[in-house]
């Protein structure tokens, strides 16, 4: 078992981090650190909770630090934590600035320790299901591939009166779908920006349009805060097909009603929530069919974490990648000029 210690006592941490780290099996939970603790979420038995960081990283027993404060906090206890000789799990969106991150890979190198951060929608059903589906060769030569994650929460961009890289939706949303991409794609060959502030200028960051070309393919990753019904999660046109999810994966709606992964159908698809293919096979006739969705299951991030530590595995999610997505956000927010932005 591999001990861990959390900074951060929110959401984060209690719904999207130790749901799955329990599923897995191979981690303990020793420590959670909060700078004050509240009564929000119900307490872990045999958990310590502190308000004393050294806590944290004074401990010996404890091996890896997950860090699920703010954004504006995650360079200062991500240093703190590779300086304590910890392995250090960051969330998303990993650092403020490129050059924050590339700073801490430095030190995590020298000091031989592992800096990751936590792209648990790797395993997203749709976003697997996706892949199960290119692979198949059915569609023929990949020509275009949308991505949406939309909502209509009018609310949120409301209640931000100024631009601000914590409220943005391209640093807390775009940190996953481009990762997602960069995980399947790798890096771009040319990439477009159309960031925009739908609310006028000087207001949030509340909508993005990205498009990334990989020769003749090109990848669109595009969100709103506006969309009264949700475009598809993902369209993939081929030259001999084309296929359509409508829904995202449930994982994260399952556990926002605190339906657990201890549940053998949490996340799991309904068979209305199949995506449909559409394709001409070899001798040009016509199919069209539900295909069955891939379990998403994000407690397989913890499992390739414990394969990297205690097995020597190679990282899920490598370091070219992070600074990959991190040259892309910020380049995105670049995109917003400054008269736009103030």
């Amino acid at each position: 078992m591999i001990t861990i210690g959390f900074i951060g006592n929110g959401k984060s941490t209690n719904r999207y981090h130790i749901p799955f780290v329990k599923k897995s099996g191979k981690f303990k939970v020793k420590t959670i650190w909060a700078r004050t603790l509240r009564d929000e979420w119900e307490r872990i038995e045999g958990v310590t909770y502190t308000e004393e960081l050294s806590d944290v990283l004074d401990d010996p027993d404890i091996e890896l630090v997950v860090v699920t404060t703010p954004i504006s906090a995650h360079y200062q206890y991500a240093k703190l934590a590779l300086e304590h000789d910890k392995h250090v799990i960051l969330e998303k969106p990993f650092t403020e600035s490129l050059e924050q991150a590339e700073r801490l890979f430095e030190l995590a190198r020298e000091r031989g320790l592992l800096l990751q951060g936590y792209q648990n929608r790797r395993f997203d059903s749709d976003f697997l299901t996706v892949q199960k589906v290119i692979q198949s060769g059915k569609l023929g030569k990949l020509q275009e591939m949308e991505m949406h994650y939309d909502y209509f929460r009018p609310e949120v961009p409301e209640s931000v009166e100024e631009f601000s890289l914590d409220t943005s939706f391209l640093y807390n949303h775009a940190c996953h779908t481009l990762d997602q991409v960069v995980s399947y794609f790798g890096s771009p060959d040319r990439i477009h920006y159309d960031l925009r502030q739908l609310l006028g200028k000087g207001r949030m960051n509340d909508y993005f349009d990205i498009d990334l070309t990989y020769g003749d393919l090109k990848v669109s990753v595009k969100s709103s805060y506006f969309r009264v019904k949700p475009r598809p999660s993902f369209i993939v046109y081929g030259d001999r097909g084309m296929f359509v999810k409508e829904g995202k994966d449930r994982q994260e709606e399952d556990l926002k009603h605190f339906y657990m992964p201890t549940n053998s159908d949490f996340g799991l698809d309904r068979p209305e929530d199949y995506g449909r293919l559409t394709y001409l096979d070899d001798v040009g006739t016509y199919h069209e069919e539900a295909v069955v969705s891939e379990n998403g299951d994000y407690s397989r991030y913890y499992q390739a974490l414990y394969d990297t530590l205690s097995k020597g595995k190679a990282p899920l999610v490598k370091e070219e990648q992070t600074l990959t997505v991190m040259q892309m956000l910020e380049e995105g927010l670049a995109s917003l000029t400054d008269d736009t932005i103030s």
